[in-house]
């Protein structure tokens, strides 16, 4: 099925995104004794055939039943192998963590990350195919599951996004979501930032480790005591978190997981809470 320009997509990478990614991308590998074969695909229309993917849910290999959606390759992204296979090489370059460090710092300097107070909350989705990082829902009749932790400002951008099983306790990954947090340039030269004044959590991170674990870090904690506070009445902060939630399951690839590789969720996991806190740089326009 060809498409033509009227019936393409929009542009799903801004060109301010685009100018943080260039310099991280890695060298082209040279080609094996000098044979240059079948010209390398452009290296954003691959990202814009990632994102794509990500967006809508489609199968790596072949459209989905129906042809609800084209193929990435009918699109001029390249073929959905190269665009996985671009996906797993810049994970392992450490690309997709550069670039969500670099937004970050854009947005720090353009002082548009809140950090009087941080949110953190879970999210399970099924796996349906099971693989790493994977575990029993117990909320969903045992189902093999994942669940994405994430640590938002106060205005609800991703910080962090840590993946493990869903049968993990949310108050296991408060810790490595803080400690795996990287710091984050202000404005002028002061020291870069790695954490909020105060976290914001429900019930299920109420316990000795978890407050412990902040006041060390000199965090203020705002936790839902169980049998004694309600929830609610911190939901008037926290509702910013769900709110990311959403936006991070509206990227179908991730509502319903379908890649069994660790390597290859994670990418896209990261990929997604840099797109979500790509919305807020400033345009060039």
């Amino acid at each position: 099925m060809a498409i033509d320009a009227s019936t393409r997509p929009r542009q799903l990478i801004s060109d301010e995104l685009w100018e943080l990614l260039k310099p991280l991308l890695p060298a082209p590998p040279p080609a094996p004794r000098g044979r240059t074969g079948r010209p390398r695909r452009d290296d954003r229309a691959v990202l814009e055939g990632i994102v794509f993917v990500l967006s809508t849910g489609i199968g790596w290999a072949k459209s989905p039943a129906g042809g609800r959606y084209p193929h990435p390759a009918e699109l001029g992204y390249g073929s959905g192998w190269t665009c996985l296979r671009r996906l797993r090489q810049w994970q392992q370059a450490g690309v997709w963590e550069e670039l969500h460090g670099a937004v970050l710092d854009r947005l720090g300097q353009q002082v548009l990350l809140d950090w009087s107070r941080a949110c953190i909350d879970s999210v399970s989705v099924r796996a349906k195919k099971g693989g790493a990082l994977t575990g029993p829902n117990p909320t969903d009749r045992g189902k093999l599951g994942t669940k994405y932790h994430l640590l938002v400002t106060a205005d609800g951008l991703p910080l962090n996004v840590v993946l493990s099983g869903a049968n993990r306790h949310d108050s296991m990954l408060l810790a490595p979501l803080l400690d795996g947090q990287r710091a984050v340039k202000g404005v002028g030269r002061g020291r870069p930032r790695r954490r909020p004044v105060k976290l914001h959590a429900d019930k299920g991170y109420d316990n000795r480790r978890c407050r412990a674990y902040l006041r060390r870090r000199g965090i203020t904690a705002r936790i839902a005591r169980i049998g004694i506070e309600s929830s609610q009445r911190l939901g008037r902060h926290r509702w910013v978190v769900e709110r990311t939630i959403g936006w991070l399951l509206s990227y179908k690839r991730l509502a319903l997981r379908y890649d069994s590789s660790a390597r290859t969720i994670t990418a896209l996991a990261r990929l997604a809470i840099t797109l979500i806190c790509a919305r807020r740089l400033p345009t060039t326009n």
